[in-house]
This record gives structure tokens, C-alpha cells and sequence, in this order.
């Protein structure tokens, strides 16, 4: 295979696998060392098979190239073009979850290891302790409610 075309196909893939990394994987992981890899690669090769003019230059168009492929990357706006920009505005929250008031008070059916059961004046709804341990047949007045959140802490 003539030695040009082989760097430019290990260049092409240097270039595929800081295209995956950026996009895809960010972070500096398995494709960012391969890309970083298959460049020495690339110049090494060129300094093995060009004079040393020819060789220089490539590296430093190489270096040129990654500096500005990371700059295009890190600026705001290139990753911004490419994120969702859709707000998740339902809820999983039930009808009984729903109709909960603060004030309320129930009893709690399962130990309220922060989370678990509670009867609300009839309902049984998932609910949420807030800040301890609260045993299973205590008496429960309901703190706060926010959509399917219900915050709950022992009745005084």
C-alpha cells in the first residue's frame, strides 16, 4: 500500500474517533487516546518516509488541526446546537397523589425509611419523609406537596 494513502486513512480515523469522543463519549477515554494514537502514527510515518521539511510541516498542520478541532468543541455554542432543548413538563403523579393537601393527616402503612406507604384520609399514596425514620402505624400529618412528592413527618 503507497505510504500516503495509509496516512491519509489513519488520519481519517483519527479524525472519526475525535468526532466519537467529542459527540458521542465526551470526556478523555478510549476513542480520544486512539484519535491521539493514530496522529503520532500518522507523523511518524511521514517523518519515516518524507524529508524532514515535509515531515515538520505536517506536524505542525496536525497539531493545528487538533488545537482547532478542541476549540470548536469547547466553544458554548457548538455543543448548545446539538443538546435537546425539550422541557419534560408531566408527571407520574396519581389521582389520589394529586389530591393530597398539606395539613392533611393519615397513618403510615410501611416504615417510612424516608419513602414508603401512607393512608391519606382514605388514599393510599406514595409519600416521603421529611428528615427521619418514621415506624410503620404512625400517625402522619402531610408537610408539603409538590406534584407526585409528598412530604410527611410525625404527627406531634
Amino acid at each position: 500500500m503507497e505510504p500516503l494513502l495509509l496516512i491519509c486513512i489513519i488520519g481519517a480515523i483519527a479524525l472519526l474517533l475525535f468526532a466519537i469522543e467529542a459527540l458521542i463519549t465526551p470526556g478523555f477515554g478510549v476513542a480520544g487516546i486512539g484519535a491521539t494514537t493514530c496522529v503520532v502514527i500518522a507523523d511518524a510515518m511521514i517523518y519515516y518516509y518524507y524529508d524532514h521539511l515535509t515531515a515538520t510541516i505536517a506536524l505542525i498542520i496536525s497539531t493545528i488541526l487538533v488545537l482547532l478541532f478542541i476549540w470548536l468543541m469547547t466553544r458554548p455554542k457548538t455543543l448548545d446546537r446539538m443538546s435537546l432543548k425539550t422541557n419534560i413538563d408531566s408527571t407520574n403523579a396519581t389521582a389520589a397523589q394529586l389530591s393530597v393537601r398539606p395539613g392533611q393527616e393519615g397513618v403510615a402503612l410501611t416504615r417510612l425509611a424516608l419513602i414508603g406507604n401512607a393512608d391519606i384520609e382514605g388514599q393510599t399514596v406514595e409519600v416521603k419523609s421529611a428528615g427521619q425514620f418514621i415506624e410503620e402505624g404512625t400517625p402522619i400529618v402531610v408537610v408539603s406537596v409538590n406534584d407526585a412528592l409528598i412530604m410527611v413527618k410525625p404527627k406531634a
